[in-house]
């Protein structure tokens, strides 16, 4: 697996997960600060998915590539919900994201 997908899919999951969700700490912002905001900080997760996708596919392929993305995706998000938003990470989520990893082993496969 190309490590460099990963690890640029990892940075850009980081920016989209704090424009997706970040602002909910903020409930006082009003929304429409909240959007614009976000809509910044995703420009920066484009950054770093365009390319993540454009140096991998072709060794990838369009199924792997959005596998790795969604297996990052969960693990940036389970980490940022407890420590950002102190969330609880209960035992059915990590069961759940577990059979979701499983699935990618399967899409991996050859």
């Amino acid at each position: 697996m190309p490590w460099i997908t990963v690890g640029l899919l990892l940075v850009s999951n980081v920016f989209m997960t704090f424009a997706w969700y970040g602002h909910l700490k903020f409930k006082s912002l009003p929304l429409w600060k909240a959007i614009v905001l976000s809509w910044l900080i995703a420009f920066l997760e484009y950054c770093f998915q365009v390319p993540a996708n454009r140096l991998s596919y072709g060794r990838l392929n369009a199924a792997q590539l959005k596998t790795i993305q969604e297996v990052v995706t969960l693990t940036v998000f389970s980490f940022f919900s407890v420590l950002y938003l102190k969330e609880d990470f209960r035992w059915n989520y990590l069961v759940g994201f577990s059979l979701m990893v499983l699935a990618a082993y399967f899409i991996f496969k050859p």
